[in-house]
């Protein structure tokens, strides 16, 4: 395999909401540049960067995935990402390692929920966009009334610098804005384009649409204004640089058309991403200096090695393997380096670059480049490879806490240890997942961005490892905390043969506004209770407020001041006291008023605007409070709050109700207190689950 420099390649990711073609778009783009022997399809799961078994299955992409073309000598290198709200974390992920990000819309639907979080992400790393306009081949679908959206949801600066020729089934081919050719596209799919003067049935909305194009470079450069109001207009190469000025600068944001499927559109695509896309050689790296502070490295082949690993696959049969961008110096294959953040050194066998799941051998890899590399043995994603010295790191990867638990049983005994192992593996390859127990339950908890999530989750625990589990009802992370202040008084005695056990203790406590936890002080004076015990006291305190006392849910949000007691010189000891810390807890329980605390959601739904209503009546009915509405092209856009526990159905219920033409996304927004009438079924259902008619502090 060839070896690129950093000023022939391009890398960007493609991103935008699920369902908008971003893996039939991938697909025709290797096809069309050779990289591919045949277009794959991902209604029969041929395409190259859906390739594992479960995102096949489920005609979905659910993880980012790696792939490359070669186009006039210039190597392109495509993550392709997914659209749905339980893995954008993973989308976000990938953004990071790019110098452009090529959103892809769906031509009927517009602009959608995942395409907005995905833009905000963008924007905040400041990262050139394209855009395409894409399924132009559907019916209703529309470039005129996609720019509108695009316009009203995400930027003015988006414009056309491609126009369609022929709608819906009849779409056929493209005319150049810029060049102002025209091409039609080979009816079966190969992607062979041929050059047609500029039918006279688009020749008017053409013209306008280059008038705008024009105003648009012109208004996103001074000289070129400048030329714009000396003659009228600007030339097609004053046009094209300013294009490139503007893209580069965020200043721009051109949309293209196609439809990946009938494969119209991607050699001009292709084009358009080695003009238009930045090198790595012209946009250094941002990161953090040894003092740091925020700085950018160059990609300088020469330089000190600094690779970062921004991703990790569990692979059954190679392990681990680790995606990783060299931002500079030079990557060798079978070379020892140091995993700066974790001060280790590193073996690193064969590097190579992948296609998808096809791995192909390389030497080495040069400053902005992808590749990959198998069996690292204690690195993971985030980790910064190379040279010690070279004083440059990278903001880590951040990650969103998981939203929802499930219960996981083993179907079989022997699952049990395997579960573990597996598990560290995905999480390995996806951090957004947590998998813990329960210390009340005991129960293995899977815990992750959604129901979606967790069972794709569990399907790879069974596809990959082999181990096959069982679902039991998702866990609402309850909380408990006091509404009144009050004092207490925790008085452990006990009397055995030979030494006793003594501790006393007096505390104070008193409710924090939310977010606080659970915050500690010791305001003894004169010694009734020595230093050493009043941490046991502690410890006792923070012990009885893990375990709550309602239903057994971590209390929170409150203040304990510790400031009298008592002790014995022989009987007390450190166990003693902090008996005593959770007796006090119990003793203020009964005046303090204790209350539950339920998650709530910040809830976004999108669906066809007939269906608002509908939707708006069943939030009230979840207890949701709307917290605002847009209208979106023909879609509606509802944002609520509701509390996770009503949430639990929800995927299902607006799939049903919106024939599989709406979505949603949620993340966790704040605690509430839950209503009066709902407490005591939230406390006999935990009492259930636990096995216990009440709670035992003392146990």
């Amino acid at each position: 395999m060839k070896v690129f420099d950093a000023a022939d390649v391009r890398n960007v990711a493609l991103v935008g909401h699920s369902g908008a073609g971003k893996t039939q778009l991938a697909a025709a783009l290797l096809y069309d540049t050779g990289a591919t022997p045949r277009l794959g399809k991902v209604d029969e799961g041929t395409t190259v960067t859906d390739y594992d078994e479960e995102a096949i299955a489920r005609k979905h992409t659910l993880s980012s995935s790696l792939a490359y073309f070669e186009y006039k000598k210039c190597k392109v290198n495509l993550v392709d990402t997914p659209g749905m709200g339980n893995f954008l974390s993973d989308a976000r992920a990938a953004l990071r390692v790019v110098e452009a990000a090529v959103f892809v819309v769906d031509g009927v639907s517009g602009v959608q929920v995942s395409t907005e979080q995905i833009w905000e992400t963008a924007e905040s790393l400041n990262l050139p966009r394209l855009f395409v306009v894409n399924r132009l081949d559907r019916e209703r679908a529309s470039l005129p009334r996609t720019l509108e959206s695009l316009h009203e949801t995400l930027s003015r600066s988006a414009v056309a610098v491609q126009w369609p020729i022929g709608e819906e089934d009849d779409f056929s081919g493209l005319v150049d804005l810029v060049t102002m050719k025209a091409w039609t596209f080979a009816e079966d799919g190969s992607g062979r384009a041929t050059e047609i003067p500029v039918p006279d049935a688009v020749r008017a909305e053409v013209d306008a649409a280059r008038t705008t194009l024009i105003e648009a470079v012109a208004e996103a450069d001074e000289v070129l204004m400048e030329r714009f109001f000396a003659n009228g207009t600007l030339s097609e190469d004053d046009l094209a640089t300013g294009l490139a000025t503007g893209v580069k600068n965020s200043h721009v944001f051109p949309v293209y058309c196609a439809s990946g499927l009938r494969n119209i559109g991607g050699p001009l695509l292709a084009e358009a991403i080695t003009t238009l896309v930045p090198s790595p050689a012209d946009r250094p790296f941002p990161g953090l200096a040894a003092d740091g502070s925020d700085t950018t490295r160059a990609a300088d082949k020469s330089a000190p090695l600094v690779v970062w690993v921004f991703k990790t696959i569990a692979d059954q049969f190679a392990g681990r393997i680790s995606l990783f961008r060299v931002i500079s110096g030079t990557f060798a294959s079978d070379t020892t380096v140091q995993n700066v953040t974790r001060e280790a050194p590193e073996r690193a066998g064969h590097l190579v670059v992948l296609e998808g799941k096809t791995q192909e051998q390389v030497a080495e890899v040069h400053a902005g480049d992808l590749g990959a590399v198998a069996k690292l043995k204690d690195t993971h994603s985030g980790d910064i490879l190379g040279d010690p010295k070279a004083g440059f790191t990278v903001h880590p990867l951040s990650f969103p806490e998981a939203v929802l638990s499930y219960s996981i049983v083993p179907k079989t005994r022997g699952d049990e240890d395997k579960i573990s192992t597996s598990m560290h593996r995905l999480q390995d390859e996806d951090p957004s997942i947590s998998y813990t127990r329960d210390e009340q339950t005991h129960d293995l908890l899977l815990s992750g961005q959604g129901q979606m999530h967790i069972e794709v989750t569990v399907a790879k625990l069974r596809r990959r490892f082999g181990v096959e589990v069982e679902l039991k009802p998702p866990h609402i992370p309850y909380k408990e905390t006091i509404s009144l202040p009050t004092e207490a008084h925790g008085r452990h005695k006990k009397q055995t043969g030979g030494h006793g056990q003594f501790g006393d203790c007096k505390i104070r406590v008193a409710p924090l506004p939310p977010g606080s936890g659970v915050q500690f002080e010791d305001d003894i004076f004169g010694g009734s209770i020595p230093r050493h015990y009043v941490s046991a006291v502690e410890k006792g305190v923070r012990e009885a407020c893990a375990r709550g006392h309602l239903a057994g849910f971590p209390l929170v949000d409150l203040k304990v001041t510790v400031f009298d007691g008592s002790y014995h010189a022989v009987d007390s000891n450190e166990m003693s006291f902090r008996m005593a810390g959770r007796l006090a807890i119990r003793d203020a329980m009964l005046r303090a008023k204790p209350t539950l605390l339920e998650p709530v959601m910040a809830v976004e739904i999108y669906a066809p605007s007939d269906f608002a209503g509908d939707l708006m009546g069943d939030l009230n009915a979840r207890r949701g409070q709307i917290a605002g509405m847009d209208t979106r092209g023909t879609n509606t856009v509802i944002r609520a709050q509701v509390p996770m526990a009503e949430m639990l159905t929800y995927e299902q219920t607006l799939t049903a109700s919106t024939g599989g033409r709406g979505g949603y996304h949620m993340e966790f927004h704040h605690y509430a207190d839950v209503p009066a009438h709902l407490h005591a079924k939230i406390i006999a259902a935990s009492h259930d689950e636990q096995g216990t008619g009440h709670h035992d502090d003392d146990g």
